[in-house]
């Protein structure tokens, strides 16, 4: 087993892959780097932090791209941006397999502000016409940095996620949130907090996720392999579909609130947990993956 978190986007990319088919466009030797960093003499990434090209996969053709967390914490800026919009406009061009996105990143970089924030809609925008053109975009999520901000949204876009009950999932991250409304609204010091509210298994039981893995490289790759061609239709009932989703986990929050069924120092991912059906909701934080795939009733 070797572990999905601890690897660099390189290293994920070339033990996911078929043993040496990736191919990297705008590789660190094209020194194609962000114009705003160099500007505030903020130190660069030749990649930009992420490395984006095509490979097989099972023997298909895919395309790939993997978010380096470990420079700017994954964040997205204009040239980041750029390469994953360039990714997606080639795939409609030579229609892949499907595409993979590697995803671990904190949201937009807060060095190149707007820049950043506009590079995340033209993602978003680039990844739902593939979708629309019936290529089934897969997100792997499983870095130490978890999947947050405007990355998390882009996710959510996808045909599939797969995550690591290691892995993290949501639009604010701890710290944005702690200091947007206070450590009494979310302590992001309190680690197991932060991965009972946006981790795997979490995602997983409230339905965010579509596979849940060990933290394996190994186990990522079957799961990839096994949603390729396996879009998902982008219509406006499946839209609807995702809305009634979170309509029916807020009534089921709002009913349990109202019956005070909360017990002390319970928080309120395990209340969803024990709403959704969880029997021992509360022992869901020491069950192994397997027996939380097992847990998850729609």
């Amino acid at each position: 087993m070797i572990s999905f978190a601890e690897c660099s986007a390189r290293e994920r990319l070339a033990l996911l892959l078929d043993t040496g088919t990736f191919h990297e466009w705008l590789p660190p030797s094209e020194r194609v780097t962000s114009p705003h960093l160099a500007q505030l003499s903020v130190p660069c990434a030749f990649d930009d932090g992420v490395a984006i090209g095509r490979a097989q996969l099972d023997g298909n053709n895919v395309f790939v791209a993997a978010q380096e967390g470990e420079f700017m914490g994954g964040g997205v800026g204009e040239v980041h941006g750029a390469k994953l919009v360039g990714l997606l406009r080639r795939a409609l061009r030579d229609r892949p397999a499907a595409v993979l996105l590697l995803a671990e990143s904190g949201g937009v970089r807060l060095h190149e502000a707007n820049a950043g924030l506009i590079a995340v809609s033209e993602v978003m925008r680039a990844l739902l016409d593939v979708r629309a053109a019936s290529i089934p975009v897969i997100v792997l999520i499983g870095g130490a940095n978890g999947c947050f901000g405007g990355m998390g949204i882009v996710a959510r876009c996808a045909d599939h996620i797969v995550m690591s009950d290691v892995g993290r999932l949501a639009m604010s991250g701890p710290e944005v949130i702690e200091a947007s409304h206070g450590v009494e609204e979310f302590d992001s010091r309190d680690r197991a907090l932060v991965w009972r509210t946006t981790g795997g298994k979490h995602r997983w039981l409230s339905g965010d996720c579509d596979v849940l893995v060990e933290d394996d490289v190994a186990a990522f790759r079957d799961a990839a392999i096994a949603t390729l061609g396996a879009s998902k239709p982008l219509t406006l009932a499946a839209l609807e579909d995702e809305h009634a989703l979170l309509g029916k986990r807020l009534a089921l929050l709002d009913a349990d609130s109202a019956g005070g069924v909360t017990s002390a120092g319970e928080d309120e991912s395990v209340r969803l947990w024990t709403a959704l059906g969880v029997a021992d909701a509360a022992r869901v934080p020491d069950l192994s993956v397997e027996s939380v795939r097992g847990l998850r009733r729609s």
